[in-house]
C-alpha cells in the first residue's frame, strides 16, 4: 500500500510545487495629455508598468517591477528601469523583506500611485520621502490595529547596488488603526549624520467621504532651518463610478531661503469604469512658486488602465 501511494504522490510533488510558483503577470498604464499655461499640450506616457509576482513554499515570495518609461524629459528619451525586485517571508504577524523596494515612509508614497485620489503625489511627497531603496525590513501586525515597520537601506536610493559611503539609512513606521474607518501613522528616516526625515499622516474613510492629510519635514543639520511641507485632501465618491476631490499642498524650504515655497490647489474628477481596472482622471491644479515667482494653471487628464 505505501508503495502505491509513493507512485501516486511522488510524480504529483513537483506539479504542486510549480503550482505553487506560477508566476502572475500584472501591470498598468497611464497615458496623459497635459494643458500647462505658457506650454501649452503636452502628450505623455506618464507610467508603464510590468510586474512579476510569484508564491513559493515556505511562506516565501517574490516581485519584480518593471518601469518602461523612466527619466524622460524633453530632450532625452525614456528608458527602462528597474522598480521593484525583493524576496519576502510572511507569516501570520511577521513579514520580512529584502531587496529593492518602497521605503515605508508617507502614507500617499507606499500607496500605489493607481490607487490615490489625484493624479499626482503631493510635491512635498516627491521632494522629502524616501523613494524605493535596497535593504532589509521587518514588519509586525497586530490584527488590523497596529502595524510597525522596521527597515535597514544603503540610503543611496534605487538602482544603486554599491553603498558608496558605506553608511546605512534607518526608518520607522508606526501604523494604528484605532477604528475601522481611521488610520494615523509616525514615522521617521535617519541617514546617517546628513539628515532626519520624519513625519506623520492620517486618513478618514465613511460613507463615500475621504479626509485625508500628511506632514514631512527634514532636518539636514543642527542650527539649520528645517525643510517642511504638508498637504490636505478631501473626496466625496458621488456615485461608485464619480469621484470629486480637492487638494491643499504647501512645500517650504527655509534652508534654501525664507521666501521659497511651493504651494498649489487641485480640483479633480475620477471616473471609474466598470470592472475597477479602468480609471479616468482630469484635474485643475493652479500652483505658485514664490521663488522665482512663477504662477502656473495646469489641466491634467489621463486615461489609466490596470491589467
Amino acid at each position: 500500500m505505501r508503495s502505491v501511494c509513493c507512485c501516486i504522490v511522488l510524480p504529483l510533488f513537483p506539479a504542486l510545487l510549480v503550482a505553487q510558483s506560477t508566476p502572475r503577470v500584472g501591470g498598468y498604464l497611464q497615458a496623459r495629455e497635459t494643458y500647462q499655461s505658457n506650454v501649452g499640450l503636452t502628450a505623455s506616457i506618464n507610467r508603464a508598468r510590468v510586474s512579476v509576482d510569484g508564491a513559493l513554499p515556505q511562506h516565501f515570495s517574490y516581485r519584480v517591477l518593471v518601469e518602461y518609461e523612466a527619466n524622460g524629459t524633453a530632450t532625452t528619451a525614456a528608458s527602462v528601469s528597474l522598480r521593484d525586485a525583493y524576496i519576502r517571508w510572511q507569516s501570520e504577524a511577521f513579514t520580512f523583506t529584502a531587496g529593492q523596494f518602497k521605503v515605508p515612509f508617507s502614507r500617499e508614497f507606499i500607496t500605489s500611485i493607481t490607487t490615490i485620489e489625484t493624479a499626482d503625489r503631493a510635491t512635498v511627497v516627491d521632494s522629502l520621502a524616501p523613494k524605493r531603496d535596497i535593504g532589509i525590513m521587518g514588519e509586525w501586525r497586530i490584527s488590523t490595529l497596529a502595524t510597525l515597520s522596521l527597515g535597514a537601506y544603503n540610503g543611496d536610493g534605487q538602482n544603486k547596488p554599491a553603498n558608496h559611503d558605506s553608511t546605512l539609512m534607518v526608518s520607522g513606521r508606526l501604523s494604528l488603526r484605532p477604528v475601522a474607518f481611521l488610520t494615523v501613522a509616525a514615522e521617521v528616516a535617519r541617514y546617517n549624520r546628513d539628515s532626519t526625515r520624519y513625519g506623520a499622516d492620517g486618513s478618514l474613510e465613511w460613507r463615500g467621504i475621504i479626509l485625508r492629510g500628511e506632514y514631512i519635514a527634514q532636518q539636514r543639520r543642527l542650527k539649520q532651518p528645517v525643510d517642511w511641507g504638508f498637504f490636505g485632501l478631501a473626496a466625496y465618491r458621488v456615485e461608485p463610478w464619480l469621484q470629486l476631490v480637492v487638494k491643499r499642498e504647501r512645500f517650504q524650504r527655509p534652508a534654501i531661503g525664507s521666501a521659497q515655497y511651493n504651494a498649489a490647489t487641485t480640483g479633480g474628477v475620477n471616473v471609474d469604469l466598470p470592472g475597477g481596472r479602468t480609471r479616468i482622471i482630469a484635474d485643475y491644479v493652479a500652483r505658485r512658486i514664490a521663488f522665482p515667482g512663477t504662477d502656473t494653471r495646469t489641466l491634467i487628464t489621463q486615461l489609466q488602465v490596470r491589467f
